[in-house]
């Protein structure tokens, strides 16, 4: 197993059918940290009260593991997000040895201060139109559910790799394209006003670290469609692991994190 300093994990979705978790609980096989962070969309009550309550064994294991950690002396913050947005009423409180937070500002080991939200703050469409928002989740949940099917189809055929109908469709309509640039840019201002370094957060399910107009934008992407993770070392790099384009433990090269994805736009 990998020791890291802080692992960073937004919209799990627990409750929905198209949760990954047992592609999670693999990771955190793999890796283990000093701190945990769970950024918004952790459980979807969204899902639960509109298709019905769907909770498995796997779901449950991860819970499990999850308090067992924080037992044993890892630091877990919990962040909610629009799909547990319920749970915002806590803020403030622990369940157990989880901590409640609106926001959390996080000090790395190279000194920089990151912003850790859910993100759907700066969503206009999650903010004022939910009926909206809940028609996209339903849609979205669609094209996850297809993409299993698909996936099904290309091992039968023995096509390798991963291919998401999910992410396709974002990079390919021009709005939802238009509308990630646009949460992206808006996030980095909030923080700029703030005068943090960076900031870490979830909701638009689209995975990044990249560095725009000074601040370091990061963002953990899910465990329903892409399986990926935020990883921050004992130098303060972050590292976005794509654990759901491979099926392979990836915690062998995790004592030299050379490939950290930093770039400018």
């Amino acid at each position: 197993m990998a020791e890291v300093r802080s692992i960073f994990l937004s919209d799990i979705h627990l409750g929905a059918r198209g949760c990954q978790a047992h592609q999670l609980l693999d990771f955190l096989r793999e890796y283990d940290s000093e701190r945990l962070f769970l950024l918004g969309d952790i459980i979807d009550f969204w899902a639960m009260s509109h298709r019905g309550i769907y909770w498995s064994g796997q779901m449950n294991t991860f819970v499990q593991k999850v308090l067992k950690r924080a037992r044993h002396g890892t630091q877990v913050i919990f962040v909610p997000g629009n799909h547990d947005e319920a749970l915002r009423e806590y803020v403030g409180s622990t369940f157990g040895d989880i901590a409640v937070h609106q926001e959390y500002v996080h000090t790395a080991a190279d000194g920089r201060r990151y912003l850790l939200l859910h993100g759907d703050e700066f969503d206009v469409v999650t903010k004022y139109h939910k009926w909206l928002a809940v028609l996209g989740d339903n849609t979205y949940a669609f094209l996850v559910r297809l993409n299993m099917v698909l996936s099904w189809g290309r091992r039968t055929l023995g096509i390798p790799g991963y291919w998401s109908l999910a992410s396709y469709a974002k990079r390919k309509v021009k709005t939802a394209v238009s509308f990630i640039y646009d949460f992206e840019e808006c996030v980095v201002r909030s923080i700029k006003d703030r005068g943090l370094d960076g900031v870490i957060c979830g909701h638009i399910h689209s995975a990044a670290i990249k560095t725009i107009d000074g601040v370091l934008y990061v963002n953990c992407g899910d465990w329903v469609d892409s399986c990926t993770a935020i990883v921050e070392y004992f130098d303060g790099h972050l590292e976005l692991i794509e654990w759901g384009a491979t099926s392979l433990p990836m915690a062998a090269n995790a004592a030299a994190p050379a490939a950290v994805l930093e770039h400018s736009e």
